[in-house]
Parts: C-alpha cells; sequence; structure tokens
C-alpha cells in the first residue's frame, strides 16, 4: 500500500471519528433511553464504521508507524462507543450495583465513610478526584472513571503480545481482538460503574508487569531486599488491581500460581528450555497471595461473601442449571430462546474462545512456528486456564453471577492467546493463497467479530436488557418520593426494588436513608397486581407504588407483559384506591391504600 494512500486513509478515518464525536456531543440524551444504540444519531455509527473499518485495514495492511496510527484509530473509536453516555451527557447509568456505588462514593465525600473500609474503593477513589478536580457532578465523575479505567485495557494487550512475540502482526491483531471488548457478557460484568468489571481492564496491565518480569534476565538496578524495577511493578500493578476488586485479583494471584507451577515443574524435568532461564515467580506469588490475604480476611463483607458462596454449592437447585431453566422459559414465552440469545451475545466470545484454545493446543503439540521463548509465555497463560476453568466450575454450581464474573477474567487472558493464534492462523492461511488475499479475509473475518463484540458492549433490547439510563426526572421523582413520603410506609416497584434509588441519593451510611430509618422497600406481587388487586399487591399493608419509563419499556415493550401488563399500568389511573401523589415525563408514584 502507498505512502500516500495510508496518509489519506488515516486522515479520513481520524477525521470521520472527530465528526462522529462531535455529532454525539451535540444531540444529547433528552429522556429515558431503552438502547444508547438505537438512540443515538446514526450519523454517529457512519462516522464510527467508517473510522473502524480504516482502522482495521491499516492495523492489518500495515507495518511501523502505520500500524501504529491504525491501532490508535481503533482504540480511539472503541473508547468513543464506551464512552457514549458521557458524550451524550446521561445524568447516571445503571440501576443496581452502579446506584449503591455512587451512594458509597457521597459517603466518602461527606465523611461517613473512609475510603479504607470498604473493601474495594479504587473506583469510589479515582471519582472522587475527578470529582474534585474537574469540578463536575459526582454522577458525571463515576461516569468518565469507567472510560478512564477501561483505556488501560486497549492499551497492555497489545503490549503483552509485542512483548511475547515481537511480530507486528500479532501485535495488530490483538489490538482488533482487544476492541471487541469480550470481557464484558452483560450476565455478571458490564460496561458502567461496577467496579468488579471495571478491575478486568486493569487485568492487563499486571499480566505486562509479568511479562516484563519473565522477560528481562538482567540482575542490574537491583533495588534493596534484592528487588528488581520490575517485581516492584508488578507489586504496584496488583495493588491498583487490589483496591479495584480483590475477585480479580485472586484470579491474578492463581495465574502467578500456575506460572509458579510451570517453572518449578521445568526446574525439575527439563535441561534446556527458556523457562530455566527466566526469573522465577516464586515470590512473587507468595506476596500477591499475602497481599490480597491481608486486605480480605480483614473484611467483614468479603468473609460474608465467601460464606454464601461455598453454601450455594451444596443448597439444591441453586445454581447456573436452575437459572438457565428459568430463564430459558422466561423467553420462549415472549418468543425468544437461548439459542438466539447466544448468537447474539455469545457468537464472537465463542470464536475467539475456539481459536485461542486450539492454538494452544497446537503449541503443545508443537505445529507451530512459534519460538520457544513465545511458547513459554503460551504455555503460562494455557495453563493458567485450567485452575481459572475449576474456579468457574465451583461458581457455576454455588452462584451463576460469580462464574460469568470469572469468564470475564478468562476473557482477558483468552484476548491475548487470540491475537498470536490469528496472526498465525492467517500467516499459514498467506502461504495458500496470497498475502493480500489473506489480509482481506483476516479483515472481514475479524471485522464481523467486531460488530458483533460492540454491539453489546452495553445493554439493549436486543438482548432483552433495556438500558439503565437514569434521567435527572427519575431521580428527581425518587427524590421527591423519598423526602416527603409518610415515613413508614414503603416504597414498592414493578420488578425492581427502589432502594438502590435511595443509596444513590443519599449514601448507604446516614440516618437519612431508608436503611437507617428501617423503611421497608420491595416489588409489588406480579399476580395480584395482574388481577387489580392493588391494594394486596404488596403484603395486604398501605405502600407507595414507582413506576418509571424505564418499568413500562422492560415490562411491556421488551418482555411483552411477561409479568405486568399494558392494561393493569392504566387500570391505576381509575383506582379509587390508588391516589397519584408525583408524576413527571419519567416517573410517577402513586400511595396505594390496603382494603384492610
Amino acid at each position: 500500500m502507498k505512502r500516500a494512500t495510508v496518509n489519506g486513509a488515516l486522515a479520513v478515518g481520524f477525521f470521520a471519528l472527530a465528526i462522529g464525536v462531535l455529532f454525539a456531543r451535540a444531540n444529547p440524551a433528552t429522556a429515558y433511553e431503552a438502547s444508547v444504540y438505537a438512540a443515538t444519531p446514526g450519523g454517529v455509527w457512519v462516522a464510527f464504521a467508517l473510522a473502524l473499518s480504516l482502522a482495521v485495514a491499516t492495523t492489518l495492511g500495515c507495518r511501523g508507524r502505520f500500524q501504529t496510527l491504525g491501532m490508535a484509530l481503533g482504540a480511539l473509536t472503541v473508547t468513543s462507543i464506551v464512552s457514549l453516555p458521557v458524550l451524550r451527557n446521561y445524568r447516571f447509568s445503571g440501576m443496581g450495583d452502579a446506584l449503591t456505588h455512587l451512594g458509597w462514593t457521597r459517603d466518602i465525600v461527606g465523611g461517613e465513610l473512609l475510603p479504607h473500609e470498604l473493601i474495594y474503593p479504587g473506583v469510589h477513589s479515582l471519582g472522587i478526584a475527578l470529582h474534585f478536580l474537574g469540578g463536575i457532578p459526582l454522577e458525571r465523575a463515576l461516569l468518565v472513571t469507567v472510560v478512564v479505567l477501561f483505556l488501560p485495557f486497549l492499551i497492555f494487550v497489545p503490549l503483552i503480545v509485542r512483548d511475547v512475540t515481537g511480530t507486528p502482526a500479532a501485535v495488530g491483531f490483538a489490538a482488533i481482538v482487544s476492541w471487541m471488548v469480550l470481557p464484558v457478557n452483560n450476565v455478571a460484568t458490564h460496561m458502567g460503574i461496577h467496579s468488579n468489571s471495571n478491575a478486568l481492564f486493569l487485568v492487563p496491565v499486571v499480566v505486562f508487569a509479568f511479562v516484563a518480569y519473565l522477560g528481562r534476565r538482567s540482575t542490574i538496578e537491583r533495588l534493596p531486599f534484592g528487588l528488581s524495577p520490575f517485581s516492584v511493578l508488578i507489586y504496584l500493578t496488583a495493588i491498583v488491581l487490589l483496591v479495584v476488586h480483590p475477585q480479580q485479583m485472586i484470579n491474578v494471584v492463581v495465574l502467578a500460581g500456575a506460572i509458579a507451577g510451570v517453572q518449578l515443574l521445568a526446574h525439575r524435568r527439563l535441561d534446556d528450555h527458556p523457562v530455566l532461564e527466566q526469573p522465577t515467580m516464586y515470590a512473587q506469588t507468595v506476596v500477591l497471595g499475602s497481599m490480597f490475604t491481608v486486605w480480605t480476611m480483614a473484611n467483614e463483607r468479603f468473609r460474608t461473601a465467601f460464606v454464601n458462596m461455598i453454601e450455594g454449592v451444596f443448597i439444591e437447585d441453586v445454581g447456573a442449571g436452575a437459572e438457565v431453566d428459568q430463564r430459558g422459559a422466561s423467553l420462549a414465552e415472549i418468543g425468544g430462546s437461548l439459542a438466539e440469545l447466544f448468537v447474539v451475545m455469545f457468537l464472537d466470545a465463542a470464536i475467539i474462545g475456539i481459536v485461542a484454545g486450539l492454538f494452544v493446543l497446537a503449541v503443545w503439540l508443537g505445529r507451530t512456528s512459534l519460538d520457544r521463548e513465545a511458547a513459554s509465555f503460551v504455555t503460562y497463560f494455557g495453563i493458567g486456564l485450567i485452575p481459572l476453568g475449576v474456579i468457574f466450575l465451583v461458581y457455576f454450581v454455588g452462584t451463576p453471577t460469580m462464574a460469568f464474573r470469572q469468564v470475564g477474567f478468562i476473557y482477558v487472558l483468552l484476548t491475548i492467546l487470540a491475537g498470536i493464534a490469528l496472526a498465525h492462523l492467517f500467516g499459514g492461511l498467506s502461504g495458500v493463497i496470497t498475502r493480500p488475499g489473506a489480509t482481506t479475509v483476516a479483515a472481514v473475518f475479524v471485522g464481523a467479530l467486531l460488530v458483533l463484540g460492540l454491539a453489546t458492549v452495553y445493554a439493549s433490547p436486543l438482548i432483552y436488557s433495556p438500558g439503565q439510563h437514569v434521567t435527572d426526572q427519575k431521580f428527581s421523582g425518587y427524590e421527591s418520593g423519598f423526602e416527603h413520603g409518610v415515613d413508614d410506609r414503603p416504597h414498592a416497584g414493578l420488578g425492581y426494588d427502589p432502594y438502590r434509588y435511595d443509596h444513590g441519593l443519599h449514601g448507604l451510611e446516614g440516618e437519612e436513608t431508608l436503611s437507617g430509618a428501617t423503611v421497608a422497600t420491595g416489588e409489588v406481587d406480579p399476580e395480584a397486581f395482574e388481577a387489580g388487586n392493588y391494594s394486596g399487591a404488596y403484603h395486604g399493608i398501605d405502600y407507595y407504588l414507582v413506576v418509571t419509563e424505564y418499568d413500562v419499556t422492560r415490562e411491556v415493550d421488551v418482555y411483552q407483559e411477561l409479568h405486568y401488563s399494558e392494561e393493569s399500568l392504566a387500570g391505576l389511573q381509575g383506582e379509587p384506591t390508588a391516589d397519584k401523589v408525583i408524576s413527571n415525563d419519567e416517573f410517577e408514584m402513586y400511595a396505594i391504600a390496603s382494603d384492610e
């Protein structure tokens, strides 16, 4: 490809990206959006698609400076897609854990909670720093935090592959696979304010420190106590990961232990191998494990979660099998299927996982051209997947949500391996057809997977999960409802417990919260509600019923009235026991009198 052509393509790509960002910024959200994809103007997606197409082409077809610029273009475009809630001026995003994290952040700012009292204060602390330094609201600061913590994933995945293989093709493929954002599965890992998911994007930084340590054999520049700069790098990056979320830290400890185990076996069984020349990971494994143990065992929240997970393993009908059956039945009732949902959500991940797995097997069988040094790193990651997979199985039986969090970590490693695997796959194809032909096939292949990956970065009706956009009206409605409601009257929602909004608005520590006032919250009974028994739909007592635009979209449009129908919602208007006390475009609250 001619230099002038490449320069022109990159110029067009960066210009398209800039236009897309400006167009998104010029069209902010004005109401609740069930899908950030559908609500974002089509011109933005045309611009982003053009930028990504040119990024893929230059990343695969060029080398040197032009390849680096192509990877930068792709990374910036994907970051822009991840930044859409910020670019389009969302007040907040996330109605579950995200609101609780917002509440903890408010508690820290208000002095009611110290950062170290949380087991994972990293996200909250960074959000507070952005809040004070940038002079922006806490809600927006946390949205920006999501983007800041995402960036290391796009940067360090190709850096790891460069250090492992040194081949530009593998680096390019690794960059493109990282753009697919495979660790996000929208089951238990999400692109939002979710510290466990946010920690996943920092894992490549620690893995890069591992690779840097193992690949440098020089003993110069030793620090006190026999430490090397690369050992210090491992410890510092691990500490950052630990304070963002310990669950991903224990996975890193397992990976370090697997590497140490391979080294121990190699030193006992082999006489000549690159592993024998690499510094050992024994001390690092012990230190990282000690960090995790000291930090977590002192925290009651972690101990409780660990006990619940162990109990879940032994309780009948608790596990992923029962949950999958239940969700499969619900999907069938609204005309969907698990097979359809799997294709949309996991086809790209499944293909990448198969490619990476077969490549690891080929390396172990000696069927690749990978040199022995690079093959040792593939072995480290491949062996590391075995205990990580065992942990997944334990979670799968006991706590399904944790199982899919584990899948998120596994896909960090598979993303790295896939970059090397795809380079070998299409490198071999270039021996069968021409190199330009192989590059074209590769671009179409990874481009299709890239579309699938980016289409599910955020929740949307496409995966039967409407977006969790929180508008000003919704916050205002909940704030008024909590402030002016009768103290001892509970708040109930349609399939959603309102207590999370109490967390987001008031924090978790203050006495003015619902928790502090011991006021109950919950969900109305769908059977009673559908029967028109609004008074008896919540334990037969007086209560406040909250109905938001999100609830209506989820229950009527997405779930197709599976639990609550449009007719039953409309029946509230003429119900003598239901008094509408708060109403705006996004929020309605009814005071429901019991029939007693």
